[in-house]
């Protein structure tokens, strides 16, 4: 590899994606050892050369030697295009970089929600809440895990009454609204934080359920009562998890008893 030498590069230290590929930068000779530093850490000779504010949402890329300054994805095309040339063609072509931006936004303004961590003091690399890219993020994980709980659902029956994509649907924008409507009560001024938290929750149970849709089903008792099994160890895990999120947003418990509620009285109706 072909080191981008002079150039540091300043990342969300709590981010463990952020922690992922630019520690991947260091160990392929990307950039040299000290080609990284953590926003919080940034010396007086960078905070000078960078817009602080920027740098929260987009990475940003420091030429120590000429002094420019880069963010984003444009940074990152620095790195990587340096090593392979050839990808500057691709990183030109207007409908790629137009999607890959809003990919990098997407995740960018969302990264606190998807891997949350505790409200950091002062100079924490906080991302500015976007209500276009936190409301796209909701949609996502809404229409990802409605469609998960209906392929899942079905390998329940008869255990649990037959299910439909309608149902789940509104399943999952109930929780939204109920637990919205509780955050509001609680505590407005997170609201969007909390609901980015909460869809999140179900987004991992998602995941978590994916891997039991490969095995195969045979339909009879035994079988049903062990997807059954496993699906209650999920609900359970996402339990702890919510209850983590909550305390780590510092909100009160109140909000993991309404979602427990909520899920209760989902059950009762089916049934």
């Amino acid at each position: 590899m072909k080191t981008l030498k002079s150039h540091v590069i300043i990342y969300d230290a709590e981010c463990p994606m952020c922690n992922l590929y630019t520690s991947a930068f260091i160990k392929s000779g990307m950039l040299d050892l000290e080609g990284r530093t953590a926003y919080n850490k940034i010396g007086e000779d960078i905070i000078c050369r960078i817009d602080k504010d920027r740098a929260r949402n987009e990475i940003a890329l420091v030429d120590t030697e000429g002094g420019s300054v880069s963010y984003g994805l444009e940074s990152l095309y620095k790195v990587v295009g340096h090593n392979f040339p050839i990808f500057w063609h691709l990183f030109r072509f207007k409908p790629f970089n137009f999607l890959m931006k809003k990919m990098y936004f997407f995740i960018s303004y969302n990264r606190k929600v998807i891997v949350p961590s505790a409200e950091s003091a002062f100079n924490a690399c906080i991302p500015d809440l976007n209500i276009k890219y936190r409301v796209a993020f909701i949609l996502f994980a809404w229409i990802v895990s409605a469609l998960t709980l209906n392929a899942f659902s079905g390998r329940l029956v008869p255990l649990v009454p037959a299910s439909n994509l309608l149902r789940e649907f509104l399943i999952c924008g109930g929780q939204l609204i109920f637990q919205g409507a509780l955050i509001l009560y609680l505590n407005k001024r997170k609201l969007w934080d909390y609901l980015g938290n909460v869809i999140a929750v179900s987004l991992i149970g998602s995941i978590l359920l994916m891997p039991a849709l490969c095995f195969p089903y045979s339909g009879d008792m035994l079988s049903n009562v062990g997807f059954l099994g496993y699906f209650l160890l999920v609900v359970g895990l996402l339990l702890l998890e919510h209850k983590r999120r909550v305390s780590l947003l510092n909100l009160p418990p109140a909000l993991t008893l309404g979602w427990l509620v909520y899920r209760l009285i989902v059950l009762l109706i089916i049934l």
